[in-house]
């Protein structure tokens, strides 16, 4: 499934080394930058607003992911040749379009392509459109009948926000009261602002979860390896949904003919859906499944890479990143040749005091070098310089991922490294890829 391809795609490569462009300043797209620095094609690399990892590896540019005039005067002005996106927000505002229209070419969906995660509702009926499987579910925006519907319904539940949220516009509720509580928190408190304005009321599946992350170049699919993530806060999955705590590929306890059933029936269909609705996808289709008994069934779909996933899957990923990316802008996705490693890759999510709630910032990070010295990817997700010194600047600091020969190697090599890196207040999950280890024993 995941070598295909026969011929390289020569005729995508450019004949001059490439200035490239990668909005974002996160722990995903630290790993793209990681990744694209070691493409020998690249001539220049820029990263805004960046981060103090991504300091050493690009050169951070002072503006903020949704300040399209500046950032497109700046691409114009050092001659970039290729822009690539990182988060949502942008995407969803439109940023691809923007660059677009100033004749710069950018890797990521315009603006409606990427309302597959930017609405909820839209995402929803298109599966339902065309018989894509999804959680059975109801949309509502109004407070009133929503309550009535949702009264009417067995917890556990799912509530959604229908726009954007930061990944916590999501509440699985186990009991009524807490399903009623997250709504009113969405509709009447306005906890994620107008994203809430809206909302999709859903069955709780039951299952294994499994994000597939894939090329797409319109009707070209290429799906990378799969990982899962771990979302909630807490061991044991408990406590309240984060961005993510923590991720891990390969999934051996999941059969590969359901990853391939995945692929055919849900991911390659809904990328011909947005063709025939008139909003082609370009980019990087993220589909969150649940493989529940009746086979998989998509959770959400988002318009980019994961984050922390893209921490473990870009690790993997032997084929030159900028060569597939000039491929998927080219239309000919189909035509070059993806290679995988046999390795298996665990990422620790090291958070700050408080997340995901309210936290503090400025806080000193030590031991990042040792931990690299022993040979750990340590991708910067909320980190800044002060004085010379990396410090803490958001809620997820550090994403240390481990590599191995399989996931317990690679577990392992996750947590000693974890353990190297200290500042005030820092909490991190202690089970990351547990559950695929478990049901590897039961198997």
């Amino acid at each position: 499934m995941y070598e295909e391809g026969n011929e390289s795609v020569s005729d995508t490569k450019e004949a001059h080394a490439v200035n490239i462009l990668v909005i974002g300043g996160g722990g995903r797209e630290h790993a793209i930058v990681w990744s694209l620095a070691k493409s020998s094609k690249v001539s220049k690399l820029y990263c805004a607003p960046g981060n103090a990892g991504i300091a050493k590896l690009a050169e951070c540019v002072p503006a903020g992911v949704m300040e399209f005039d500046k950032l497109v005067q700046f691409a114009k002005e050092r001659a970039i040749d290729l822009v690539v996106v990182g988060p949502d927000d942008p995407l969803a505002a439109g940023i691809v379009d923007a660059f677009e229209a100033a004749g710069i070419p950018a890797f990521g969906p315009n603006k409606a392509a990427a309302e597959i995660e930017g609405s909820k509702i839209f995402m929803k009926s298109l599966l339902r459109k065309y018989n894509i499987p999804t959680a059975r579910y109801e949309t509502f925006d109004d407070y009133e009948t929503a309550l009535a519907y949702l009264r009417q319904q067995q917890p556990p539940i799912v509530v959604k926000a229908d726009g954007l949220a930061a990944g916590k516009g999501v509440t699985v509720a186990r009991t009524m009261e807490e399903a009623e509580a997250a709504l009113r928190g969405m509709m009447i408190d306005k906890v994620f602002g107008a994203s809430g304005t809206k909302v999709v009321i859903e069955e709780f599946l039951e299952g294994q979860e499994m994000s597939i992350l894939s090329f797409v170049d319109g009707l070209a699919v290429r799906p990378m390896v799969p990982a899962q993530d771990h979302k909630p806060v807490f061991d044991g999955d408990k406590g309240p949904n984060t961005g993510g705590m923590g991720t891990y590929t390969p999934l051996p306890h999941i059969d590969p003919a359901i990853m391939d059933e995945a692929v055919e029936r849900i991911i390659k269909p809904t990328a011909a859906a947005m063709v025939k609705e008139g909003r082609p996808f370009r980019g990087v289709l993220f589909a969150g499944l649940m493989v529940t008994k009746d086979g998989p069934k998509v959770i959400e779909f988002n318009a980019r890479m994961g984050d922390p996933e893209t921490q473990v899957v870009l690790p993997r990923l032997k084929t030159d990143l900028l060569d597939i990316i000039l491929a998927a802008m080219a239309g000919k996705l189909d035509q070059i040749a993806i290679e995988w490693s046999d390795e298996a890759a665990v990422c620790v999510i090291l958070a700050s005091e408080g997340y995901p709630g309210a936290y503090p910032k400025g806080r000193p990070i030590e031991g990042i070098d040792r931990a690299e010295a022993a040979g750990a990817l340590v991708f910067h997700a909320g980190t800044s310089l002060a004085d010379g010194r990396v410090v803490t600047n958001g809620g997820r600091v550090l994403g240390v991922t481990g590599l191995g020969k399989d996931l317990e190697e690679a577990r392992r090599a996750a947590y000693d490294n974890a353990e190297r890196i200290r500042f005030d207040g820092r909490h991190y999950r202690t089970d990351i890829a547990m559950k695929a280890l478990n049901a590897a024993k039961q198997m």
